[in-house]
């Protein structure tokens, strides 16, 4: 049985404001208190109830979805009478507690009884035939991290591309982008590297919500056979790409916090490599480590919790660094995509009489072009390889500007 809560739009207005007042701060050379409060697309909800009304519905979302602090979008649908006949779950599964990279099968909410389609099931990432034909309109309501890697924005693509094939209106509840004062790092090589953690030609950081890139994605024809989707964006209030967004709910099991996003462009490359960055620990993505690494005074054991099952390296001590309190926030925002954590990890462990083979492939599908391997393993410095990308950074900046909503 669906459940009903009735929210009254003067209480959703207020309750936004508590949900976004811990959450904005304006500056990206520095936090700066601000007394406007940045309002997510989901707490319009004047502005794309009418859309909605006597259409059959489906939501793609997960926790971070939410309009107040304990109202999911969801419930927010359901509480104004749309018929809302199914969800769909991005990775990590729609309650974001799934591993990364895990296969999540589709189900029932037990808290609604409507029924689960997950798009990370092992079939590639697109909803099926009877899932496409089963709505009218899709409602979008993810918060995304700003980088290329993370999944949320490939998602995107994937079923803005189902809804142009199957003629389905798309309504996208846009939401902050606590990097979107950066655009930063490679332009992706589609032509060789386009995989699930990255299939845009876009760089690293793009700087642009979620919504801004679905505008991008059609002005630019990036979707397949040149697909054009019907989207509208429900903008954010009080937002530009100056603000500074602290995200009041962690869009996944391992980026707890504010610490963790902000070195995420920079630490996830050692997802493709064999050093550990701190899954299944209390604090991942703030540090690195590998039981062979040499001249380190730090040291952390990952093991299995939830959110990382089977981490890399599990129950072996790793000798490495430590990054959860230096350097501070304002300094790696500056930074942007930081290479010097790869580079120092690799001297470190290179040359290895052992043979061992120190990058995967996943390194350059992360990165987005095999030359940064390459020039890391040649010796280059994180600013020489920051100087091959320049171009490609104000290449983007121009070609992006168009399709700027704030």
């Amino acid at each position: 049985m669906k459940r009903h809560i009735t929210l009254s739009s003067a209480a959703v207005a207020f309750a936004c404001m508590m949900l976004a007042g811990a959450a904005a701060l304006s500056g990206c050379s520095g936090p700066r208190a601000t007394a406007r409060r940045i309002e997510p697309g989901a707490c319009q909800v004047e502005e794309y109830m009418p859309l909605l009304a006597g259409k059959r519905v489906c939501v793609l979302s997960n926790q971070t979805g939410m309009v107040t602090p304990t109202t999911h979008v969801l419930d927010t649908l359901l509480s104004r009478g749309i018929d809302v006949v199914c969800i769909m779950s991005p990775e990590h599964g729609f309650r974001g507690d799934a591993d990364a990279g895990e296969k999540v099968g589709s189900g029932v909410d037990q808290k609604t009884g409507i029924p689960i389609r997950s798009l990370y099931d092992g079939t590639g990432g697109s909803p099926s035939e009877e899932t496409m034909e089963s709505f009218d309109v899709l409602v979008f309501d993810l918060q995304d991290v700003g980088c290329r890697f993370y999944t949320y924005l490939t998602t995107m693509a994937k079923v803005m591309a189902s809804c142009a094939r199957y003629g389905r209106k798309m309504v996208i509840l846009d939401r902050p982008n606590p990097w979107g004062c950066r655009v930063d790092g490679p332009i992706l090589d589609t032509a060789s590297l386009r995989s699930g953690v990255g299939w845009l030609p876009v760089p690293v950081l793009y700087g642009m919500t979620l919504g801004e890139m679905a505008g991008m994605i059609n002005g630019e024809h990036w979707l397949p056979d040149s697909l054009q989707a019907d989207i509208t964006v429900i903008k954010c209030r009080n937002y530009t790409h100056d603000s500074l967004y602290r995200l009041p709910v962690k869009p996944s099991p391992n980026l707890p916090d504010m610490r963790s996003i902000y070195l995420y462009p920079s630490l996830c490359y050692f997802e493709g490599t064999v050093v550990s960055l701190g899954r299944g620990t209390t604090d991942p993505f703030q540090m690195y480590g590998h039981p062979d690494m040499k001249g380190c005074d730090y040291g952390f054991t990952p093991h299995s919790m939830p959110g990382a099952k089977t981490p890399p390296l599990q129950d072996r001590l790793c000798h490495g660094v430590d990054l959860r309190t230096s350097p501070p926030d304002d300094t790696l925002i500056a930074r942007g995509v930081d290479l010097s954590y790869v580079i120092d990890a690799y001297r470190r462990m290179m040359p290895d009489s052992t043979g061992m083979k120190f990058f995967t492939h996943f390194f350059d599908l992360l990165i987005g072009r095999t030359y940064v391997r390459e020039m890391i393993e040649a010796g280059a410095s994180a600013d020489d390889i920051r100087a091959r990308w320049k171009q490609d950074v104000a290449d983007f900046e121009a070609r992006r500007a168009k399709y700027l909503l704030y």
